[in-house]
């Protein structure tokens, strides 16, 4: 079982399967005992993985605060795009990397909690990582092309039960949260919607502008530019509350799906067993630049909320959003397929 290189002598150990986090007591560390200071991290370049396309959400989130982390840290960090398999890749090069801080990744809930739910991963999101902070949350978006006769999230569920099979909902993959959100939305309004998965979010601007797919369920980074433009019908928002990019737009389940919750985030993690007080270094940088005005406007434009943890509340929400979605996978009778 892999753990954190941290010292057990006279501290208090937090511990969790695969994961464990020291919380050092001061007065309880003997002296000529300190950990080495973090000052002298990093050494050189930090690269920062990303599971998507470029000009993806994660993308765009990860383009937003690797400046803030170069600037605080003295180093470059630099964003390394590895899409495929709804963020796997990445998540597999994170948690083989050398666990010395300069590999981080920002790890979404499809690749930590979806993918291993659905299928063998080369990796054990609990044992192979570590979480430094969860970083965002953002929900998904139900939109359409104004050419699609649906005003309404409920028009298009009467759309749907009139021409069972006939429409077609395009997602950034098989197993991505918005594959999820709209299963768990066929589930509940009872409708037969064909899925359509693309290899990450980049590319589904394109073909809506094009009118090749009428229908997508996509974040709320990829949705709120063409609905602010107008070239996009939004229907409704797949988390609990409604978004302040797009105040207008209801939760599904104000439409009248009650219970009805599907939302998403991306967080910090390195690989297991990097120096405790380089993941301390690291959570203390991501909380100061989410709470940053630039980057919170820039985030809240684009229908994205900060969302910054200690890592033990991480990873107690990956335990809690694990078991969550395990429970959906099963009642949808969900599986991995390739695009």
């Amino acid at each position: 079982m892999a753990r954190l290189g941290v010292r057990r002598h006279r501290s208090l150990i937090l511990q969790y399967p695969g994961w464990s986090f020291a919380v050092g007591l001061a007065l309880c560390v003997p002296i000529g005992a300190q950990p080495a200071p973090a000052q002298d991290y990093p050494k050189r370049s930090v690269r920062m993985l990303v599971g998507s396309p470029p000009g993806a959400a994660t993308d765009v989130v990860a383009r937003l605060i690797a400046p803030k982390y170069a600037e605080a840290l003295k180093q470059q960090f630099i964003v390394d795009n590895r899409p495929g398999a709804n963020g796997t890749i990445a998540t597999d090069l994170a948690a083989k990397a050398a666990p010395d801080g300069h590999t981080v990744h920002l790890a979404t809930i499809g690749s930590l909690v979806i993918m291993p739910a659905l299928t063998k991963v080369p990796y054990d999101p609990m044992r192979n990582l570590a979480p430094v902070s969860q970083v965002v949350s953002l929900q998904n978006v139900f939109i359409v092309h104004p050419g699609l006769p649906a005003a309404t999230l409920n028009e298009l569920i009467a759309l749907a039960k009139k021409q069972p099979g006939a429409l077609h909902y395009a997602t950034s993959g098989n197993g991505s949260p918005g594959h999820l959100a709209g299963e768990l939305f066929k589930s509940m309004a009872r409708v037969d919607i064909l899925h359509v998965p693309y290899r990450g979010g980049g590319p589904l601007p394109t073909d809506f502008a094009a009118d090749q797919t009428r229908l997508f369920v996509v974040l709320t980074a990829t949705a709120v530019p063409p609905v602010k433009a107008g070239k996009a019908r939004a229907l409704a928002v797949t988390g609990s509350k409604r978004v302040a990019a797009l105040p207008a737009v209801p939760t599904v389940a104000e439409t009248g799906l009650g219970g009805y919750e599907a939302s998403t985030w991306y967080g910090l993690v390195v690989p297991a067993g990097t120096p405790q007080r380089i993941i301390d270094r690291l959570h203390k940088e991501t909380a100061a630049i989410l709470s940053m005005p630039d980057i919170q406007k820039a985030l809240q434009e684009r229908g994205i909320e900060v969302a910054p943890s200690l890592p033990e509340q991480f990873f107690a929400y990956i335990k809690g959003e694990t078991a969550k979605w395990t429970k959906v996978i099963e009642v949808t009778k969900l599986e991995a397929k390739s695009p």
